[in-house]
């Protein structure tokens, strides 16, 4: 099963790419009250007790802090990679709903989205795969420790060769990736209502998607904020080794 949207009510991390393992620091109260905002504005998501996250969910917190297993976290996840995926409009949406559930709270909230921006990972599909790797990519075959191994030894070695402008990955988009920035700067939320993910990922990649989480994080905090929020970090560069437009933006109310 691969939801568009989940809600973590209890997650831990799988480990990959040198993050750590163990459980997250998730309020299972907070966050089914949480999923029931978001269904109550017509956002289906789902939800999972047991949520196993990757790097995309705590690496961000190990770079800050060298931990995430003490900080309150409400995962939430948003399908960036398993065609098909969902629409540009409805991540908006889904921020949106809980944007205004956290203004509701009462607590202080930070909304942080990780991902993309220009990007081209070696990343497996389910149309037209051989039968072992279908098995794999729908949960019969767990994944182990040696094949996610090899899987990154793979992504090492591509952007190695993407440093000197070979191997199988497109090149970096950085006018995308830039457009996109200043997009989120001042947002109209029509125009990303009208990104595809068949577009996206002509332009940006296969790993370009995972910009939905972006969208859904910039019109959380828009919600929260009930106003135009205030950017006060916006910093880029294409880095092809590491086969991502690299960026850090922040904003607040």
């Amino acid at each position: 099963m691969m939801p568009s949207f989940c809600i973590g009510a209890g997650a831990r991390s799988f480990g990959d790419w040198g993050t750590g393992t163990g459980p997250l620091q998730v309020d299972e109260d907070y966050a089914l009250v949480m999923l029931d905002a978001v269904r109550a504005a017509d956002i289906d998501a789902a939800v999972s007790f047991d949520m196993v996250v990757d790097h995309g969910f705590v690496q961000i917190w190990e770079m800050m802090f060298e931990r995430f297993d003490d900080l309150p976290i409400v995962p939430v996840f948003i399908n960036a990679i398993g065609y098909p995926l969902p629409a540009y409009r409805r991540a908006r949406l889904l921020g949106e709903a809980i944007g205004h559930f956290a203004r509701q709270s009462g607590r202080r909230v930070l909304f942080a989205a990780s991902g993309g921006l220009s990007h081209d990972p070696i990343v497996p599909v389910i149309r037209g795969a051989e039968p072992a790797l279908r098995a794999r990519l729908i949960g019969r075959v767990p994944v182990t420790t040696e094949a996610q191994a090899s899987r990154e030894r793979a992504v090492h070695a591509a952007g190695a060769a993407a440093m000197v402008g070979e191997g199988p990955v497109r090149p970096l988009n950085p006018d995308w990736d830039k457009e996109l920035l200043a997009r989120l700067a001042q947002p109209d939320w029509s125009i990303f209502d009208a990104m595809t993910a068949d577009g996206v990922d002509q332009v940006a990649g296969a790993g370009g998607n995972e910009c939905l989480a972006w969208v859904a994080a910039a019109a959380a905090t828009q919600a929260a904020a009930g106003r135009s929020y205030q950017v006060v970090l916006s910093d880029y560069r294409a880095i092809p080794g590491l086969i991502a437009g690299l960026a850090v933006f922040g904003a607040r109310a």
